[in-house]
Parts: C-alpha cells; sequence; structure tokens
C-alpha cells in the first residue's frame, strides 16, 4: 500500500520507530508514557472494546477494498466433513457418506472463481471460514482455478491455523463471532450452506432471518444434500405451526451438485430485492 498523504506531519510509523530509541529512563519504561495506538496493554482494557470492534470490522474492510473485491460467495458448512480420499478415517457413517460434499465444495468455488474471473471486477470471490472440511474445499477450489480466495478464521481455544488454500493477503482473524458474521454477509452476491453442525445452522438462520425480516436483500440462497437438510429440520412443520410463513420456504432452494448451484444462481428471480413487510404477521 502506497503513502498518499496530503500533509507534511510526521506519520504514525516514524513515531513509533522515534519512540523505541529514547533515553532509557523510569519515564520512558512506564506503561503511561506507551504511544495509545501502539500499546497492547492498553488496547485490550475492557473500555476499550468499542474501539476493538471498529478496528476488527475496518481492518478487513479495508484490505477488501484494496483489493477490489466487489462482491462475494459465501461457502458455509461443517469442519468435520472429510476429503473422499479420507472418508474411511471419518468419525461416523453419515460423516463418510457427506464427503462426496467436499467434492462439490471444490467444484462449485471452481466453477464461481472462472466465472469471477470472466469480468474486470470481483464479483463472485469465494468466502469461507477458513478452516478445515467444507471450507478447505471451497479455497481450494478457487485456487483450481487460479483465482484468489477468502478466508473468515477466528481464534479458538483448540484451534487452528487457516487452511492452506487461503490467499494469503485475504486471511483474516477475528476475536468477536458478531463482526466476522457482518463481513459473511456485508458483500455476499450468493451464500451457499453444505451440511455441517452447530457453527453451520448458526450461520444458515442468521442469515435466513436478515432475509426474512428484510434486513438484508434477497441473494440466491441454495442449501445443498436435501436429504441431510429434511433430515434434521423440518421446514414444513414450521410452516404450518405459523412460526414462519409458507413464503419463507421460497427464500432458499435445495440443491446437489455445483452445476445445478450455478444454475440456480445466474436464474435466481427476484435478486437484490428486499422485503418491505414479513408475511404472516
Amino acid at each position: 500500500m502506497t503513502d498518499d498523504r496530503r500533509n507534511p506531519l510526521r506519520d504514525a510509523h516514524t513515531d513509533i520507530e522515534t519512540s523505541h530509541e529514547v533515553p532509557d529512563t523510569p519515564q520512558t519504561r512506564a506503561p503511561s508514557y506507551k504511544l495509545a495506538f501502539n500499546d497492547n496493554d492498553f488496547l485490550c482494557r475492557e473500555d476499550l472494546r468499542p474501539v476493538r470492534l471498529q478496528l476488527e470490522l475496518l481492518k478487513p474492510e479495508l484490505l477488501m477494498d484494496e483489493y477490489g473485491v466487489e462482491g462475494t460467495v459465501v461457502l458455509f458448512g461443517g469442519a468435520r466433513i472429510p476429503r473422499p480420499e479420507a472418508k474411511d478415517q471419518a468419525r461416523t457413517q453419515t460423516l463418510a457418506d457427506l464427503s462426496k460434499y467436499y467434492d462439490e465444495a471444490r467444484e462449485f468455488a471452481r466453477l464461481m472463481t472462472l466465472k469471477d474471473r470472466e469480468t474486470d471486477r470481483h464479483d463472485y470471490v469465494v468466502c469461507t471460514g477458513g478452516g478445515p472440511g467444507v471450507m478447505e474445499a471451497g479455497n481450494l477450489g478457487a485456487r483450481d482455478a487460479g483465482g484468489e480466495s477468502i478466508g473468515l478464521n477466528i481464534v479458538l481455544p483448540h484451534e487452528q491455523a487457516p487452511n492452506e488454500y487461503v490467499s494469503p493477503d485475504l486471511c483474516f482473524n477475528f476475536h468477536y463471532f458478531a463482526i466476522r458474521k457482518m463481513h459473511f454477509l456485508m458483500r455476499a452476491k450468493a451464500i451457499t450452506v453444505f451440511p455441517g453442525g452447530f457453527g453451520t445452522l448458526d450461520e444458515l438462520f442468521e442469515a435466513l432471518t436478515l432475509i426474512q425480516t428484510g434486513r438484508m436483500a434477497r441473494v440466491p440462497f441454495l442449501l445443498f444434500g436435501e436429504s441431510f437438510w429434511r433430515s434434521i429440520i423440518n421446514w414444513e412443520a414450521l410452516s404450518e405451526a405459523g412460526t414462519i410463513s409458507a413464503e419463507d420456504l421460497e427464500l432458499f432452494r435445495f440443491v446437489e451438485t455445483a452445476a445445478e448451484a450455478v444454475e440456480a444462481i445466474e436464474t435466481w428471480e427476484g435478486a437484490g430485492t428486499t422485503r418491505e413487510a414479513i408475511p404472516g404477521r
């Protein structure tokens, strides 16, 4: 990034370097003497949480702007979905059977990356959570097509490094789940959800709720693996109970293959429109 400052004042980097060269005295060793923006202990104070939230929203936004990311294709899905060649090591037979969606996620990401490279704009940049399983497959598929992809990682107690296929310049790490979720959706041109667990369900329903309530414009919203999703969620029961409307079931569509998903995105009706009222209320 070039420095295109238009003022003659000293910049922050210069003062940080200068502050490391001051005489060693009790005063200069005191925590209070550190430059505020270069003081990690200060920035991590409880009082500074609003500032940290702002920074975590701003940093990825600025870097994606500089890269030219206009739109993303989001892949949600389970971290435990194995590669097909490793399905014999899966903890359950169901996980082994779901390994086919690793290949579908990889192929879907490859096709969408090729579509993205056909234009001068980055409108269909693959975006995953940066972890293993379906996320790894998405980032790998983008690399297969010779493109870049985004990984939105988060600090967890038991993990983790991002998967090796995330583009380094578009690999981000988060402390706040809420800010990470915002970055998943702020540029989303399509949302795809592969089989997964609690985290995938959380992401699925939060995104659907935003569209349902008119807080987010409609985008192609695709669930890979109809039998899986129908086995764990009784969608029709929600509609019959009246807790959602029948029209809410039209906010998403089931698909099985990468090719089917690409076609659904290209022919999706109502993309970009926003609900002005919630049916059934």
